[in-house]
């Protein structure tokens, strides 16, 4: 959009320009001699030296703030390059106000690694003037090998500063883990910061951190926090709408307390440790949950409108339990790697439910699954509208279809909601088909 803006207004500035020089042509002010002195091709220099003073001469006499909105919605290379060219952006690129670094932002080589890295990231840093950032991207992910840990400090005080939004650290897996430090969290920054997502960190807040007001959502992946600090963490974020655990191995409980008024996101994968999740937010809509012995019994769940669970043994529970503790459920996805028990045929309902999604991928079972039991989710949703069913299983034996020819059958049922329906991945065994 940024760029956009600006060859366009490039575009207009060439054209009065044009214009002007042949309005000057018709009355005999303009002279071959004096085109000759001004043609850039008669000044000497570089290519790169007769590009930039076209684009300095290109950028159209407009007021500094419009100059500055130009530069802030440029991408940052792209910014970074517009202030290399002109000067009316060279004062603006020391106030840009979002700052992401990865290979790509600062034009990394192919076999360019580490120290080059660093160099670039920190000089790009002491030249910007610390103000007006509001989003910090820094992905180290991809520097396995290189200890940039000694840097990630200084880096950090420029870039959080009061007026801060957004930051992202993404380092990679080490033996030395980065903690991450909560003494920068000031109060300005404490107040303006609305996202935060650390990977692979240690995170250690406590009670002296203080209030982080603004803070909407929390992203923590492969985070070295164990569940009374993010408690403490929690109950200091009463603006927090989403959180997201992924990896998490130190977490053994979540708590989350009713005073978050107004959390309706939760997403928990890969915490293979956590058992319970006590969840007293009146307003959670929204649960994405894996995990083999995850128990989410103490979770207000009455306002849940989409869950994802990817849990084996599941079914069963789901069809039993969902339509009573989940009535205003509206989207419903399972993935499950192992089911004993078939999908029980019961009166309840999904009066809300809209979306439907069944991934079955089970191997190294006892018995076939009997995917026929799954109509009675089809039966249960009489305002489904979409319907996905995967079923993959492998390893096993099974009656073919071909060896008997009196197959089960659905009563006829009209499904008037119902507009869009994929099925995949069955066989051509008995138990698959109906």
């Amino acid at each position: 959009m940024g760029m956009f803006a600006l060859n366009r207004l490039m575009s207009l500035q060439r054209d009065r320009q044009r214009r002007r020089l042949q309005i000057r042509a018709r009355c005999g002010l303009n002279t071959s001699r004096g085109r000759r002195k001004g043609s850039p091709c008669q000044q000497g220099g570089d290519g790169k030296s007769q590009a930039a003073k076209i684009m300095r001469s290109s950028i159209p006499d407009l007021p500094e703030e419009i100059l500055f909105l130009i530069h802030c919605l440029m991408p940052m290379r792209d910014a970074a390059r517009a202030a290399c060219a002109s000067r009316a952006f060279l004062h603006s690129w020391r106030f840009h106000p979002n700052l992401i670094f990865n290979e790509d932002t600062i034009g990394l080589k192919i076999n360019g690694r580490g120290e080059n890295f660093h160099h670039k990231v920190g000089r790009i840093l002491r030249k910007h003037s610390g103000i007006g950032v509001k989003t910090f991207n820094l992905d180290y992910s991809n520097m396995c090998g290189f200890d940039g840990s000694r840097y990630f400090d200084s880096w950090l005080q420029i870039a959080l500063k009061p007026g801060i939004e957004k930051l992202t650290l993404w380092l990679p897996t080490t033996k030395r883990i980065y903690n991450f430090p909560c003494s920068l969290l000031s109060d300005g920054v404490r107040n303006s910061l609305q996202y935060l997502q650390l990977h692979n960190v240690a995170l250690h807040p406590t009670v002296e951190l203080g209030s982080l007001r603004s803070l909407t959502s929390l992203h923590l992946n492969d985070v070295r926090i164990t569940w009374d600090e993010l408690e403490c963490l929690l109950c200091n974020s009463l603006a927090l709408e989403q959180l997201v655990l992924e990896c998490c191995e130190e977490i053994i409980c979540l708590k989350i307390p009713c005073s978050l008024q107004r959390f309706s996101s939760l997403r928990v994968i890969g915490c293979y440790r956590l058992r319970v999740i006590e969840s007293k937010a009146p307003n959670l809509s929204s649960l994405n949950l894996a995990g083999h012995r995850l128990n989410f019994s103490h979770v207000e769940t009455l306002q849940v409108k989409k869950l994802a669970m990817d849990r084996s043994n599941f079914i069963g529970d789901a069809r039993g339990k969902l339509p009573s503790s989940m009535p205003k459920l509206e989207t419903l996805v399972i993935i499950s790697q192992s089911e004993v028990v078939d999908a029980p045929t019961l009166p309840t309902k999904f009066l809300y439910l809209k979306h439907l999604t069944i991934k079955l991928l089970l191997t190294h079972v006892s018995r076939p699954y009997d995917c026929y039991s799954l109509v009675s989710f089809l039966d249960a949703s009489p305002s489904l509208e979409t319907l996905v069913l995967a079923v993959s299983q492998r390893h096993m034996l099974y009656q073919s279809v071909f060896e008997d020819s009196q197959l089960r059958q659905i009563p006829a049922r009209h499904h008037g909601c119902l507009r869009s329906v994929k099925i995949c991945g069955f066989s051509s065994a008995k138990c698959l088909v109906w």
